[in-house]
């Protein structure tokens, strides 16, 4: 039986991409959803592709707001829900040089990517504590292990969540709430159209690296098999995953002389 079988999923990000993938993959068993992201509209059309519509919550949320994140949470006590699995899906990229990119900007990514990433995960690990477990899977990138083009902001973002998660997972596993760590390298999701130049506007474009990349369905079913087996971090994609390993075992010379041959779009 699936680890998720009858349990209360909660995906932030849900509307498009990873997340919205990861709720249609995973609504193959007896889940109930609380589906958020700011795009309601979206989410609502996410729900109503469900076997059972009725059954799932809409909580709209905007990680760059603390009010929101504040709001969603309050309402899911006020709904009497346990939380035994929080997705901490939603994000925003970047595509612009460091020299080019506003400080504005710089504070937007983090304020999305770890801030509201990592609040939302404090507001909910009192409710895993009191049911006694909690599985809390984060959306990290190939990005979060080393820097790369286009990347500055995102990429110190995606750090910044191994470095919290890596020590929560210490922390909490006395009280039964595990972590799992999800790095995905090119896969096929709308994240570039809406990822910030330098003066915060969207970049607006399918870069070739996500049109060409893995599959978001495939993406999605390595995650549930990732936390089925209580693994502590997974890659995910294609030939961008070498980079990793490459990183591990070669000189740093050798490793960065061939990440400067690698395409940023």
């Amino acid at each position: 039986m699936s680890r998720f079988e009858g349990k209360t999923v909660w995906v932030t990000g849900a509307s498009s991409g990873i997340g919205k993938a990861f709720v249609e993959e995973l609504d193959k068993y007896n889940v109930n959803f609380i589906l958020s992201s700011r795009k309601t509209d979206e989410l609502e059309a996410v729900r109503n592709s469900l076997k059972n519509p009725s059954d799932h919550l809409i909580i709209p949320m905007d990680l760059a707001d603390s009010s929101t994140i504040e709001h969603a949470v309050e309402e899911v006590r006020k709904a009497g829900l346990n939380i035994d699995f929080l997705f901490n899906n939603g994000g925003i990229s970047q595509r612009a040089e460091a020299m080019e990119t506003s400080i504005e900007v710089d504070r937007q990514l983090f304020e999305i990517n770890y801030f509201g990433n990592i609040y939302l995960t404090k507001l909910v690990l009192p409710l895993m504590v009191e049911n006694h477990f909690g599985h809390i899977i984060v959306t990290s990138s190939v990005a979060g292990k080393f820097g790369f083009f286009l990347r500055s902001a995102y990429s110190a973002s995606k750090h910044a969540l191994h470095g919290f998660y890596e020590s929560l997972r210490l922390e909490v596993e006395k009280q039964n709430i595990k972590v799992t760590i999800i790095c995905p390298g090119k896969i096929n999701t709308p994240i570039s159209k809406s990822a910030l130049k330098g003066d915060g506007s969207a970049h607006g474009l399918m870069d070739h690296n996500q049109s060409t990349g893995l599959p978001a369905d495939e993406c999605a079913r390595q995650i549930i098999s990732a936390v089925q087996k209580d693994k502590k971090e997974v890659l995910i994609g294609k030939r961008e995953l070498l980079g990793v390993k490459l990183k591990r075992i070669l000189p740093q010379n050798l490793f960065w002389t061939i990440i400067k041959k690698q395409s940023p779009v």
